[in-house]
């Protein structure tokens, strides 16, 4: 091995791991992202029942969140008895706003 070639894998190692955490940070955010896409659905399927049977929609949508969705929660309704909530996505690297999901259920009222 040559004097020059020392530590140059070292120097290659250093240069790729912040794209590595770069890329698996981005592939978190993707799954982070759809988890509260989900979450969100269940929680105006559960709004949506509160509301169809005169429950507090807001409360029933409140019980299927994981709580650190909670904080971002709105619910609208709408006058054909859609419920629609919207989550805010929450971010894997903190300081950066990634919007929000939102989620429609409709139930005759009973």
């Amino acid at each position: 091995m040559r004097a020059d070639e020392q530590g140059q894998a070292t120097a290659e190692l250093a240069a790729l791991l912040p794209c590595l955490v770069a890329v698996l940070a981005v592939a978190w955010q993707i799954v982070v992202a759809g988890h509260a896409a989900a979450a969100a659905a269940t929680a105006a399927r559960a709004a949506a029942r509160a509301e169809a049977v005169g429950a507090d929609p807001r409360a029933a949508a409140l019980d299927h969140l994981p709580r650190r969705l909670e904080r971002g929660l709105e619910i609208r309704h709408s006058r054909d008895d859609r419920v629609t909530v919207s989550l805010r996505i929450p971010a894997v690297v903190g300081g950066i706003s990634l919007g929000r999901v939102h989620a429609r259920a409709r139930l005759p009222v009973q």
